[in-house]
């Protein structure tokens, strides 16, 4: 368990992380937008550079990081037999027990058989 916390708490500082360097860095891809001298880390295309970098890199550890503890998460709270404690019993029928192969539609088909026949001259009959 202690192996979780301590993942989920190193997600959360790289997901920090990544929110801070997305929003450091312009539109336009030009970084911190920081001036000095055309060559350097520190320059506005090395400032782009390593956001850029850096952007990757933590975004691949944040999937990374989000896949092991997942996996973690459904090996550890994997059932290890069946639970049968809430299974229902069917309630007892009254009279005799349909057969396996009754058609539950049977009843429904045969009421509609006996249903009255509409008149010979196109009258339809009131129900009783």
């Amino acid at each position: 368990m202690s192996l979780f916390i301590f993942l989920t708490v190193v997600q959360a500082i790289v997901a920090a992380l990544l929110v801070a360097v997305i929003l450091m860095q312009k539109s336009e891809g030009g970084g911190l937008g920081v001036g000095g001298s055309p060559a350097g880390l520190m320059s506005a295309r090395g400032a782009a550079d390593f956001l850029t970098r850096s952007t990757t890199v933590l975004a691949s550890i944040f999937v990374l990081l989000s896949i092991v503890m997942a996996v973690i998460a459904s090996v550890r709270h994997a059932p290890s037999d069946i639970d049968t404690s809430l299974v229902r019993q069917a309630p007892a029928t009254q009279g005799a027990p349909a057969p396996a192969n009754a058609d539950p539609l049977a009843g429904a088909a045969s009421n509609a058989a006996a249903a009255p026949t509409p008149a010979a001259n196109g009258a339809v009959p009131l129900a009783n």
